[in-house]
């Protein structure tokens, strides 16, 4: 049993790494971003691949939430970019074909217009070589195995605990605001019941005053 957990477990990080890989078409004058979700202090790589066409530049983004950037490419037919959270944030990968000024689309065939690109990201475990470990350490391919699955382990763990701490900051907020609407609830219903009795009072001196009653 326990050899089948280890034989499965590679098939599943196969799965996350082709599931990062996306393909699509980018028309001329359209721009086209991926967003993707990542934790404080974790590694990010793209390998990216834009059809060339002649006369057609493709520019390449990468901005984070706060409008830094990451990777700048005017001119991106093929390449790799690659840097390291600061902080957990959400990173934006835009991809943009233009026409050169004073140049018409008329005149251009429908495979002349539109690229082809093609990106894998990856981020955390799925950053590391372990081939070049195995080859620095001269480890043998079930110690790389058993490494790459120690390394995926932790990073469950971590994800787990990020998860964990967000709820609890979560149930706190919840907490915090059901005492606020709690204590604005009271209060405001002493400010009723003060208004309600200060308005018989006032009332009942009036009516006493103009004889109205005893």
């Amino acid at each position: 049993m326990q050899f089948s957990t280890l034989s499965t477990l590679p098939v599943l990080l196969l799965l996350i790494e082709y599931a990062a890989s996306i393909s699509f078409n980018l028309p001329i004058n359209t721009r086209k971003c991926l967003k993707e979700e990542v934790h404080k202090d974790t590694m990010v790589t793209g390998d990216y691949d834009i059809t060339v066409l002649p006369g057609l530049s493709t520019h390449l983004d990468v901005k984070d939430t706060k409008g830094h950037t990451l990777y700048n490419k005017e001119d991106a037919t093929k390449g790799r970019f690659a840097f390291t959270t600061e902080e957990y944030d959400i990173f934006e990968v835009c991809f943009e074909t233009k026409l050169p000024h004073g140049q018409q689309t008329h005149h251009l065939s429908p495979q002349h217009t539109t690229k082809e690109v093609s990106i894998k990201i990856k981020h955390g475990v799925e950053t590391k070589d372990y081939d070049a470990l195995a080859k620095a350490n001269k480890l043998k391919p079930l110690e790389v195995e058993l490494n790459r699955l120690e390394d995926l382990s932790a990073a469950i763990v971590s994800d787990f605990a990020y998860m964990k701490q967000r709820e609890e900051e979560m149930r706190d907020t919840n907490e915090s605001t059901n005492n606020k609407v709690l204590y604005f609830s009271i209060f405001s219903m002493c400010c009723l019941m003060s208004l309600a009795i200060w308005q018989v009072l006032y009332l009942r001196r009036y009516f006493k005053a103009k004889k109205l009653i005893d």
